[in-house]
């Protein structure tokens, strides 16, 4: 289906799942994914709408890695047996708040696999071990339950909800917010 040809590789999860820094060379296989599967992402994903060629994703790609070489972000593509099948990452890493937003999407394809808890998971590592962070926050729209779900899964707090916190393709959303702090991760791991 979405076959990967290339990519650097960031994270080995396991025998199926590993996690690639965006390349522009993905822009064709995101945009598949999208034109099969736009509704379905447009549910609690604002860009789908506008994703309409395979330029918008070497944009997304493109400053993804200028973000990543400045320490701002960091965006990786999840690959499954060989497929690029979504992204999870640090859509923001604040530094100065010892602090990253953790943001994710998966193909309908691939849901109910485990594919983003263990995603995330490795992410929430990495940032802890690695980059020194103090805290990971995930923002989720209130009714989507599947990404809820994954931050109750990996222990995460729920620290409040914000109303009408997004205008998401015609309708407003409210988001609730979670929070995991380092000390939280290691008593669990």
């Amino acid at each position: 289906m979405y076959l990967l040809r290339g990519g650097l590789l960031l994270f080995k999860i396991d025998q199926a799942l590993t996690l690639t820094l965006v390349e522009p060379s993905f822009a064709k296989t995101y945009y598949e994914i999208v034109q099969a599967e736009r509704d379905y992402l447009s549910q609690w994903l604002v860009w789908p709408p506008y994703a309409d060629s395979e330029n918008f994703f070497i944009s997304f790609v493109n400053k993804s890695l200028r973000d990543y070489a400045d320490g701002k972000s960091l965006v990786c593509a999840m690959i499954y047996h060989g497929q690029l099948i979504g992204n999870v990452s640090f859509n923001t890493i604040c530094h100065e708040l010892k602090k990253v937003n953790i943001g994710y999407w998966l193909s309908a394809n691939y849901q109910g696999k485990g594919i983003v808890t263990r995603s995330v998971a490795k992410l929430i590592s990495h940032a802890f071990n690695q980059l020194g962070m103090e805290k990971i926050e995930i923002s989720a729209a209130t009714e989507n339950f599947a990404s809820r779900n994954v931050c109750q899964r990996l222990g995460f707090t729920l620290e409040g909800t914000i109303s009408n916190s997004e205008h998401l393709n015609g309708r407003i959303i409210s988001h609730a917010i979670y929070g995991l702090k380092k000390e939280q991760w290691l008593e669990l791991s």
